[in-house]
């Protein structure tokens, strides 16, 4: 199936490599995703392109999630900015500080609900000592 779509006539590729441009010039991060669902949204669209013959530079990618990130990781991109050359820095290089951030942040999460639990059980017991 893959193959019958992605063959045909110079005409039908160029429309689909077009679409598919068109379809990566609109994404953005939603708030509810993960940096890896963004990414393979993106790589996938990416390796659509490649697959249709036309050339797609990993740079264009980086520069995607760059810009497009949501709010929570502008600590993350403006410190990548600050420390490497973003025209030499590679997609991995990314990711792989943008999932860092997000692995700390949810570590910080976790932390926060199980010291609220406890709290909340000691409120219970003291309630009942009234009683």
């Amino acid at each position: 199936y893959l193959k019958e779509e992605y063959t045909g006539d110079d005409r039908i590729r160029s429309m689909q490599v077009l679409n598919l441009r068109r379809e990566f010039k609109l994404q953005r991060m939603q708030e509810s995703e993960t940096i890896k669902e963004y990414s393979n949204k993106l790589l996938g669209i990416a390796n659509k392109i490649k697959l249709l013959g036309s050339d797609f530079a990993d740079s264009r990618i980086v520069e995607k999630i760059l810009v497009t990130m949501s709010k929570r990781y502008e600590a993350s991109i403006a410190s990548l900015e600050n420390t490497k050359d973003l025209s030499k820095i590679t997609l991995a290089e990314v990711l792989h500080a943008l999932q860092a951030q997000e692995q700390r942040r949810l570590m910080r999460q976790d932390r926060v609900v199980e010291g609220a639990l406890p709290a909340k059980h000691h409120e219970v017991d003291e309630s009942k000592k009234d009683f």
